[in-house]
């Protein structure tokens, strides 16, 4: 019984989809670092905005199937580069991020559409040649 493929692109883009919920986690930390010594609204603050990110993180990957699921992950990038107006050490990790999620779509479209044609190949084979 032959299995349907999985989609390299959904894969790909869930794994960074994934580690950037990690590190949003640890920007997370590192801002609550940084307003340690501000008024308790602003720690409570940082940790709804930060955990609320990181939930979106993880949540993101279930949506990929989706037209518009690549579209929530590009959000989820913006949103993580603007936390370098917090953080600014984020900048340079969130843009590698954003550079990493880009090349995981467009490299795991290419490998479906090659995986899709060699399928197609493979069947028009055993249609020409049976056993």
């Amino acid at each position: 019984m032959k299995r349907a493929p999985r989609s390299v692109k959904v894969m790909f883009a869930s794994t960074i989809l994934t580690l950037e919920a990690l590190v949003a986690f640890f920007a997370t930390l590192a801002a609550f670092g940084t307003f340690y010594n501000s008024e308790t609204w602003v720690k409570v603050i940082v940790w709804i905005v930060g955990l609320a990110l990181v939930g979106a993180f993880i949540a993101a990957p279930a949506f990929l199937s989706k037209k518009w699921g690549y579209t929530v992950g590009w959000v989820l990038q913006v949103l993580l580069i603007l936390s370098s107006l917090v953080v600014s050490m984020m900048l340079f990790i969130s843009v590698c991020f954003a550079l990493c999620y880009w090349y995981a779509v467009s490299k795991g479209e290419q490998i479906d559409r090659e995986n899709a044609e060699r399928a197609r190949a493979q069947a028009e084979w055993e249609r020409n040649n049976p056993a």
